[in-house]
């Protein structure tokens, strides 16, 4: 029954995203709400930023309708999960609805950074007030369990980080998306493997909602009103829920679920592409003496773009890395230790981005030439 209740999650998601995203882009071109080209981006017609709108709204009534369905067939959540879990869930729902609402007025009228930072901060202080924050790191770099007091604020640090790193990495069709689906489907799958059904069904919400979304985003036409974006709205919902599971598999609690070696890389390891890139570009833009807010061409999209590939083939390659960092992590992780684990993916990505350099900097020099 546990599986059948993710699944009808997960078909009544996809179905309810269906039926809105073609709504949202009546109305976004009807009201003319559209995200407008400019040298930064890489679209080149009005394209509707709404997308996200429908995400945070299918979730909620997808999962409060099968908990619904559950208490009423008899499968009541347990008193021991009611303690945990509903905090949890509520505390997300209110951090999600603040993220929804400044997320909205970003797309439509536009926000500062120092605004949208307040209210994430805000959001992510709601994680520790649940008793969800990291409190052990399982031994990386040799440190294990975390006071609150540390373990608090870099639970908040750690949830802004996430948010913003799915957030700016939304620069080509499908990447945002595709990264998340892929770390959704690993999430919902190690929540299974838990015995953790209310957390995946949360995530196989979530990847319902991603479905349709994916579909209009990456094959709808801008020319025929089939395309939209996510938005600030969908990437910020995005990377709250991401960070919400990405904790909730780390952290210790022995009266929830059972104790797994390396859980914080393993979950952490799901958004590498998305963490390791924030980071590289920010300490770029700060080594050349920019503001690490200001927006650049220099993410990791950018990067293949300028080498030449499509942005589709450009998407498809950077999910492939993003599978692969996951898959290995997780293979690994029983034979090797937990901060040679990340040294190692650290190692592999700088190797990666020197790589693409050489590339595109050899592609860039030809052309010179050939003019």
């Amino acid at each position: 029954m546990n599986y059948l209740f993710i699944i009808l999650a997960f078909v009544i998601s996809i179905f309810t995203a269906q039926l809105i995203i073609p709504r949202i882009l009546l109305i976004s071109f009807r009201k003319k709400l559209f995200d407008v080209p400019d040298a930064r981006k890489v679209h080149k017609c009005a394209v509707p930023r709404l997308g996200g709108v429908s995400f945070f709204p299918t979730v909620l009534f997808a999962c409060c309708l099968i908990l619904a369905f559950r208490t009423l067939t008899g499968y009541n959540v347990s008193s021991l999960q009611a303690t945990y879990v509903l905090p949890e869930f509520l505390f997300l729902v209110c951090g999600m609805t603040l993220l929804y609402l400044i997320g909205i007025a970003d797309d439509l009228v536009g926000i500062r950074y120092r605004q949208k930072f307040v209210i994430q901060i805000l959001s992510a202080c709601l994680f520790p007030l649940a008793g969800l924050w990291i409190n052990d790191l399982y031994g990386l770099f040799g440190i294990h369990a975390l006071p609150a007091w540390i373990g608090m604020p870099f639970t908040v640090l750690t949830v802004v980080f996430i948010t913003n790193a799915i957030n700016l990495i939304d620069g080509i069709d499908g990447l945002a998306s595709g990264l998340s689906s892929v770390s959704l489907l690993v999430f919902g799958s190690l929540f299974i493997e838990k015995g953790l059904w209310l957390y995946s069904m949360l995530t196989f919400s979530m990847f319902g909602v991603l479905i349709p979304f994916f579909y209009y985003n990456v094959f709808g036409s801008a020319e025929r009103a089939r395309k939209i974006f996510m938005g600030d709205t969908g990437s910020l919902t995005l990377g709250y829920i991401l960070s919400f599971l990405a904790i909730k598999y780390s952290q210790i609690n022995p009266v929830v679920m059972s104790h797994t070696e390396g859980a914080f890389v393993i979950a952490f390891s799901t958004l590498i592409v998305p963490a390791f890139d924030v980071i590289r570009v920010v300490l770029v833009r700060l080594r050349n003496g920019k503001n690490p807010f200001e927006p650049d061409k220099n993410h990791i999209h950018h990067k293949f773009l300028a080498m030449g590939f499509t942005p589709r083939k450009a998407m498809l390659s950077i999910l492939l890395i993003s599978c692969c960092f996951c898959v290995s992590n997780i293979l690994l992780m029983p034979y090797i230790n937990n901060t040679v684990m990340l040294v190692g993916d650290i190692v592999v990505w700088i190797s990666l981005n020197l790589w693409f350099d050489k590339v595109r900097d050899k592609r860039l020099c030809l052309n010179n030439q050939s003019k």
